[in-house]
């Protein structure tokens, strides 16, 4: 009579009970959940807004693509591809060819430059679209000289009389229409050109050449960023922006990256109040009525598809003379009240820039890729006693949070923004005042709004709870038989089963992130928090993005299961190469020191690399570098919430437990060649099935383990439907594997 194994069939019966008991839970789980009786509303949620042409609504209005203008983004704003027949140069005629071309933007003719020329393969020709009522016209092409480059031109601009600059500006404009190939050098050439020509007296007189060097500036505003962090670029940038200042107070020009504009002073103004507001349909170009100083303020982030709109075309601008103060309407973007004392009768004009790349600041640094507007001006022949500042910023209040603001100014003594006398205060605005009248700037620091795992459903924590119950009977177990077994599996399967319990414990109790529970009970609006004016809390901000606040806790919980998940996979390896060391040895036993070195090598790899890991990505203090903010785990995605390689959770996690995987595997087939298919007369036939049970239970505990916590990372995902079926999943793996 065959003898009945009844350890194994108690086994048997016990999974059996805890799997069953699992699915009744979840199954119940599910009726109370979706159970029958609960209305569910099938009303279609209406939009605040209809868009057109893939405009998105936002803040109960329509933002447009590029191509599209209008209140529902029903507007053409591109003119469609075009070919004329120009002369290029004497009796030389030729057909250039342009694709779409943006309104108020410059569109590159297909057909280049001849290779063996100075500007070789480079555009012929630029041409603009610009608009006339609702209806945009291309302009007429204006040809490169194919022999000049900007170096060539820089030696001529100085002595180029008003017939030459002409020519040196139209090329220059040309030279400078392809922004994201200029280089350091090309940049610092091309404001070189414009500075000199707009030092030129009675330049603004000259329409054709002021509005080339515009262009030229507002494409240099379209070049890489990285190209402006040179030191040999502060003195040509200070002097570009001194320069265009001075041309302010006489030039009215509008371009898709700066708009330059003056107007007269009254004499009888004793306060004047400039405004401006996004438009919702088409701004008319080029009619800015400005009649008093405007300082130079940082304005509202936009979206990342806003970032190449014209910015003269999304801006109204408006001035009121003698009110009686700033005005409380919460559609005007920015408004600037001046108290002027004395007033000659004289000027004032301004520069409105789309982005800060001519401001690069060394103290506030940009993380994010918002395009910031700054706006520079200046008075002339008239005192005033101070400004007031009034700013109502635009953002996607979804994704960030404003959690600060600094009222500064550009310092050109020292290149950077500066707080002195100025003076920060809130309320359903945010306000500045200041004792002088220089360059403003009001800077802003965004936390972005992270969408916080929710706690964990309580049949997880029951999964857990077996989990954790069968991993101490198993150690337990091995512990207190281990001499009537006399094998050093033992040990191996000990430090693997105790790896996964301290992993456990640590998930259950420290996987939630306390700044979740934190934000929950703080939903306090920035600009809900009154603050009078104060000068002594305007600090200059070093960067427009802020991290939530530590949480050490948080990190360290991350840390640990970065270890113990490790080291749990780890030991699965050291399992199978036990098993082929015994394979090797014909089951006999292994050396006394063999368990110190695995012991070693199981514990300490996964501590080597989470040092790596730390010292790679903790710096400066900045925790995130290393985990999420949504929960107590590594970092995978990057700032627009895409998965980076550039994250440890690839290279430090599972780009070794993929080494892992491929070491088991390997070990696997090596095992299972030897014992099947070669002969070797040290195995019998009840050692080969030993050792094929103990390899595949090895190899089974390390596939198991990783479908269970894959499970138990889509556990977290802030979806709900999503949520709720992984946690069921990852109950019933986790609670029997």
């Amino acid at each position: 009579m065959p003898s009945f194994h009844w350890e194994r069939i108690l086994v048997g019966i016990t999974c059996c009970v805890v799997t069953v008991t699992l699915w009744a839970l979840c199954i119940w789980q599910l009726v109370l959940r979706f159970k029958p009786g609960k209305k569910y509303t099938t009303e279609s949620v209406v939009p605040p807004c209809f868009c057109l042409n893939g405009g998105i609504c936002r803040d109960e209005a329509c933002v447009c693509p590029e191509e599209w203008v209008g209140s529902l983004c029903e507007i053409v704003n591109f003119c469609e591809a075009s070919t004329c027949r120009v002369n290029i140069s004497e009796g030389v005629m030729k057909n250039l060819t342009f694709e779409r071309i943006i309104v108020g933007k410059y569109g590159n003719s297909k057909e280049k430059c001849e290779p063996d020329t100075v500007n070789g393969n480079t555009s012929i020709a630029i041409r603009m679209c610009s608009r006339e009522g609702r209806t945009p016209t291309l302009e007429a092409p204006k040809i490169l000289n194919c022999n000049e480059n900007l170096r060539s031109l820089v030696s001529q601009v100085e002595a180029a009389d008003s017939s030459s600059v002409s020519a040196i500006a139209n090329n220059t404009q040309i030279l400078t229409s392809m922004p994201d190939q200029l280089t350091t050098q090309n940049i610092s050439d091309a404001a070189n050109i414009a500075v000199q020509i707009l030092q030129k007296p009675n330049v603004s007189e000259n329409s054709q050449v002021s509005v080339a060097v515009m262009a030229t500036v507002s494409q240099l505003l379209d070049a890489n960023e990285t190209e402006f962090n040179h030191n040999n670029l502060v003195n040509v940038t200070t002097s570009l922006t001194k320069t265009m200042e001075e041309f302010s107070f006489t030039g009215n020009i509008s371009q898709s990256n700066i708009a330059i504009q003056s107007a007269p002073l009254k004499f009888s103004s004793s306060t004047i109040l400039f405004s401006a507001q996004r438009c919702k349909s088409v701004c008319v170009v080029g009619v800015m009525w400005i009649r008093q100083y405007i300082p130079q303020i940082l304005m509202h982030p936009l979206p990342n598809f806003a970032d190449k709109a014209p910015g003269y075309q999304s801006t109204k601008l408006e001035i009121q003379e003698n009110v009686p103060g700033l005005t409380s309407d919460l559609s005007t973007e920015v408004q600037i009240l001046f108290h002027i004392i004395s007033n000659n009768h004289r000027r004032v004009g301004f520069v409105l820039y789309q982005n800060y790349k001519l401001f690069q600041s060394r103290i506030y640094q940009s993380r994010s890729s918002f395009s910031k507007q700054i706006v520079s001006g200046n008075i002339d022949g008239a005192r005033t006693s101070g400004v007031e500042i009034a700013f109502s910023p635009k953002y996607n209040t979804s994704e960030l949070q404003l959690r600060d603001h600094a009222c500064v100014f550009w310092d050109y003594t020292v290149n950077d923004w500066s707080t002195a006398g100025c003076a920060k205060g809130r309320d359903r605005f945010l306000r500045c005042r200041c004792n002088h009248t220089t360059n403003f700037a009001v800077l802003m620091a965004f936390q972005i709004k992270y969408k916080y795992a929710k706690p964990l459903e309580y049949i997880s924590y029951i999964g857990l709870g077996f989990s954790m119950a069968g991993l101490v009977i198993t150690i337990l177990f091995q512990i207190l038989t281990r001499k009537t077994r006399k094998s050093s599996v033992t040990w191996m399967l000990v430090n693997l089963c105790f790896s996964m319990l301290i992993f456990n414990i640590i998930f259950i109790s420290g996987i939630e992130n306390q700044n979740a529970k934190n934000r929950s009970s703080d939903t306090t609006s920035y600009y809900q928090e009154y603050l009078p004016y104060d000068a002594t809390s305007n600090t200059l901000l070093t960067s427009d993005m802020v991290d939530p606040p530590a949480d050490s806790w948080c990190t360290a919980v991350a840390v640990l299961l970065h270890y113990f998940l490790l080291a749990t996979f780890m030991w699965t390896a050291l399992n199978s190469a036990q098993l082929y060391l015994l394979l090797l040895r014909a089951m006999k036993p292994l050396p006394g020191h063999f368990l110190v070195t695995m012991s070693v090598i199981g514990w300490g790899i996964p501590a080597v690399v989470i040092a790596i890991t730390l010292g790679a990505t903790y710096r400066g203090g900045r925790a995130l570098n290393y985990r999420q903010e949504e929960f107590c785990w590594l970092a995978a995605l990057d700032q627009n919430r895409n998965f980076s390689v550039q994250k440890p959770m690839l290279w430090s996690f599972l780009l070794p437990v993929a080494l892992i995987l491929l070491f088991n595997i390997i070990i696997f087939i090596k095992i299972s060649v030897f014992v099947i298919w070669k002969k070797n007369e040290n195995l019998t036939r009840n050692k080969k099935d030993s050792f094929m049970k103990k390899t595949i239970g090895t190899i089974s505990v390390v596939v198991v383990l990783g479908i269970t916590w894959t499970t138990g990372y889509f556990m977290l995902i802030n979806h709900e439907e999503t949520s709720l079926v992984f946690s069921y999943l990852f109950c019933i793996l986790n609670a029997t594997q």
